[in-house]
């Protein structure tokens, strides 16, 4: 099903998407003659990017056309100042900035503040992975990031977590028809558990001595319940890396609690 959005009266699953060939000409027409309407004809070329990426925020709980206008702001960025002569695709450099300023205005309208030192320190990451991405076509690994911004992997992580929006405990999760099953549902109540303490104990021990990093992702994956793509993502690192992390780590914790 298509999402339709409205904006100064058109609707977005009619505009034109502009070809290769027609964006270089347009391109330089901006950045040689100063053509205005080259570069208009450009961001209305690509409205239908900024659609695409705003709908995985179609959850219900944003103003979609809200989305959309602060997704030009991205676009329009990047019509600014992309260089069609670095090599990359259009939309390689636009992406991240239309994500950008939308993953910027959401983490600003949410009810859970963060504090302002955290805030920064996400904008600093986030603009630096920017300004990499559009001069090496990838994103920086972790640890081009750590060093550059003189930060721990911690901290780091930090950070990335604060851009992740809460979720409530009576969110829906499965509905087959019937009632519906909410995360609430699938919490544990330790108060009707029987735990083998001394297993946990063994496992506290463990985690305290495999590397920090590996202690992050394993409770991200088996506490949080983040995916091994959601990791690698805010880590900015491979899938396959965050398997071989996760891997070693549970290999070395069972050795030390047999």
């Amino acid at each position: 099903m298509k999402y339709k959005v409205e904006i100064n009266g058109l609707d977005t699953n009619k505009l034109k998407v502009l070809k290769k060939g027609e964006m270089e000409v347009l391109f330089r027409k901006y950045r040689e003659e100063g053509d205005l309407t080259a570069k208009e004809e450009l961001i209305n070329g690509n409205l239908k990017l900024v659609l695409s990426i705003i709908k995985s925020y179609n959850n219900g709980k944003n103003d979609m056309n809200d989305l959309f206008q602060i997704g030009c702001v991205g676009l329009i960025k990047a019509v600014d100042n992309f260089d069609i002569n670095i090599g990359v695709m259009f939309s390689t450099y636009a992406v991240p900035l239309i994500l950008g300023e939308v993953k910027r205005y959401i983490r600003d309208s949410n009810v859970v503040r963060v504090t302002r030192s955290i805030r920064d320190l996400a904008y600093q990451i986030m603009k630096y992975k920017d300004h990499y991405q559009s001069i090496h076509g990838v994103e920086p690994s972790v640890e081009e990031i750590t060093k550059e911004l003189g930060i721990s992997e911690y901290e780091l992580k930090e950070a990335y977590d604060s851009c992740v929006d809460p979720v409530s405990i009576y969110e829906p999760i499965y509905n087959d028809g019937g009632d519906t099953i909410y995360l609430l549902d699938q919490l544990a109540d330790a108060k009707e558990k029987n735990t083998d303490k001394d297993l946990l104990i063994s496992l506290n021990r463990a985690l305290s001595r495999i590397k920090e990093r590996e202690k992050n992702i394993l409770i991200d994956r088996y506490i949080v319940g983040k995916t091994q793509m959601e990791l690698a993502s805010e880590l900015g690192v491979s899938q396959a890396q965050i398997s071989r992390i996760e891997k070693s780590a549970i290999q070395s914790i069972r050795k030390m609690i047999k």
